[in-house]
């Protein structure tokens, strides 16, 4: 019984896996998966492939499709972005964050030497406001260390790149159980926190939507993941999950890949042995609670029996470089440039053929009366026989045809207006002497402003992404701290995602400046700002762009330290801290009072 269940399982996901590559294979003149290999290849700059133009001629290239693509790549992805967590459903007022704030210092100051503070009402049940403010604002320091562990820009930048070659991409977030925490369950340190997010990025070759009409992932009825991994990792897997050890040695090496991305891909050696695999993702609702479940089969097998992934929305972002209407996928700008590289390409290789035949013009010699080898070398004498006429015929040059310098005025006007209806015009691409900077940043913010929607959809890709951590992170957890990298220093949160599970988490995502002369204008706004008196020393040095002068964290520090004992007194703090936190704070040995007063300075 068992068995047919798992034959149904891959009867029904290979069927579902033919109808998507059936429907990829009809968009366009091409079908997705060819046109997608000709937009990278003239990305990359393989612009002559397959053309029989014989092997003397020069093939031109002038790849205006690369330069115009960096140039978007590096303007959408160039702003530092930061995310905020929020949760929606909580009363947020003014009196919430300063015991929020005295909440992360006691925090902090536990972990030099105390016990973890509790809720300032002493009750460990309920979620109050000003602790859901202190959690989301530690998941929002979070997000940056888990990116640097990711490798967050990394990704963004291969999305960046995929999306502007086929159209779209994705980010697949799983969780690998074999990642090391370095945190552990005890205070005794012996039961080790094993598990953690993982993610990868998907060419849009690889994932196949279940409504290919509706653009919204988390509306999907499914979603296909199709990967090539090798069979003796397949097997293991089959064997871990319960496989038997005769149907897991069946797992065979194919040599599907039609359906992968770029050219390379179609020529994967056998000795790889590598085989296909399906992930299947669909959302099952039991009792009003949706859940995500999954299923891994290749031909022949089931890798991992239905499993629960744990969450409750699909762990995959996608990104679209353009919108078409009635189609999940985007469309890529280079399919529409492709016809304008060529005719520029054709259009140089002629004008560099042109100049190099009237430079080295073709020498026409007549056998008959020329028994000497003709090789252009200068001086060279040719033995010559036959009458007067001959001798004047021998040897002759081909003249070529009349050549037009306007020719050369066309190809110049095409690949500037091509560059200018993409956007991409000298200011912008930096290709003009910078004598008026505000001018300049004028003309190239005003070139840029086209390039706003895309934006906006990178950044709400990001924002997806967030959202999709936060999920792994209340619901896959449990009980573990939380490394915090902030101005504070680095330091551990503890955290209990259960506590947090029905919240509405809402994220923003917050972009920072990324213009040619950003951190000059900085500069200039800040000494303005303290020339003025409107913000203080401390506030300039927090401030100044990181590295603008050498040791600017310890002397931060010392400003701190100058700060804390000139400007307010620790009974005036202590006064102004609501009683409960008084009263602990007075409980506290005196050495612990301090940091716990410095950490609320700060």
């Amino acid at each position: 019984m068992k068995q047919e269940i798992s034959e149904q399982w891959i009867r029904r996901i290979w069927d579902e896996y033919e109808g998507g590559r059936r429907f990829k294979s009809s968009l366009g003149e091409l079908g997705l998966y060819e046109q997608n290999r000709r937009n990278e290849r003239f990305f990359v700059g393989d612009q002559w492939h397959g053309a029989k133009c014989g092997g003397e001629r020069p093939l031109v290239r002038h790849n205006l499709i690369k330069r115009i693509g960096d140039y978007k790549m590096a303007v959408i992805g160039a702003s530092p972005l930061s995310v905020s967590f929020s949760a929606d459903g909580i009363p947020h007022t003014a009196e919430l964050s300063p015991r929020a704030v005295q909440m992360r210092a006691d925090l902090r100051a536990a972990q030099q030497g105390g016990a973890w503070p509790i809720p300032p009402d002493g009750n460990e049940e309920a979620v109050r406001g000003d602790e859901v403010e202190l959690i989301m604002g530690a998941l929002s320091d979070y997000f940056g260390a888990t990116a640097n562990r990711l490798c967050f820009e990394e990704h963004k930048e291969q999305v960046l790149r995929d999306a502007y070659i086929a159209g779209t991409s994705f980010l697949y977030t799983y969780w690998d159980p074999e990642i090391e925490t370095g945190l552990y369950a005890d205070a005794a340190r012996q039961t080790a926190i094993r598990g953690d997010i993982a993610v990868e990025t998907l060419d849009v070759e690889n994932v196949y939507l279940g409504d290919p009409n509706t653009a919204d992932v988390q509306k999907q009825p499914y979603i296909l993941i199709v990967q090539r991994k090798r069979v003796s990792d397949l097997r293991r897997a089959a064997r871990r999950f319960g496989l038997p050890e005769a149907l897991a040695a069946a797992i065979r090496p194919d040599s599907d890949t039609a359906s992968m991305a770029g050219d390379r891909a179609l020529g994967e050696p056998y000795d790889s042995k590598k085989a296909t695999v399906i992930t299947r993702l669909w959302k099952e609702t039991v009792g009003g609670v949706t859940t995500v479940k999954a299923i891994q089969v290749c031909r022949g097998a089931v890798i991992r029996p239905v499993w629960d992934l744990g969450i409750r929305c699909y762990p995959l972002a996608m990104f679209r470089w353009e919108h078409r209407k009635g189609c999940a996928y985007g469309d890529s700008e280079v399919t529409y440039l492709i016809p304008n590289q060529i005719a520029v390409n054709r259009m140089i290789t002629a004008s560099v053929w042109a100049v190099m035949m009237m430079g080295i013009p073709m020498t026409i010699v007549n056998g008959d009366v020329v028994d000497t080898a003709v090789t252009n070398d200068p001086g060279q004498v040719l033995r010559v026989f036959g009458s007067a006429e001959d001798v004047a015929s021998a040897v002759r040059y081909v003249d070529p045809p009349h050549f037009s310098p306007q020719f050369d005025q066309n190809i110049e006007s095409l690949i500037a207006n091509t560059l200018t209806q993409s956007g991409a015009n000298d200011a912008a691409l930096g290709d003009i002497r910078p004598d008026n900077t505000s001018a300049i940043i004028a003309v190239r913010e005003a070139a840029m402003m086209p390039l706003q929607p895309v934006q906006n959809r990178f950044y709400r890709f990001v924002e997806e992404v967030a959202r999709i951590w936060a999920e792994f992170w209340v619901m896959k957890y449990g009980a573990r701290s939380l490394k915090i990298e902030s101005e504070d220093g680095v330091w551990y949160m503890p955290f209990d995602g259960a506590r947090y599970r029905d919240l509405l988490i809402s994220v923003k995502v917050d972009v920072g400046s990324s213009t040619l002369w950003g951190e000059a204008q900085t500069l200039a706004t800040l000494d303005g700002l303290l020339e003025k008196k409107i913000i203080t020393p401390l506030q300039y040095l927090k401030r100044l762009p990181h590295g603008i002068i050498p040791g600017q964290q310890s002397l931060l520090c010392e400003v701190k330290e100058a700060h804390t004992a000139s400007s307010v007194s620790e009974e005036e703090l202590v006064e102004a801290l609501p009683p409960a936190y008084r009263e602990r704070l007075e409980q506290l040995p005196q050495e612990q009072r301090r940091r716990v007063m410095a950490a609320s300075l700060q």
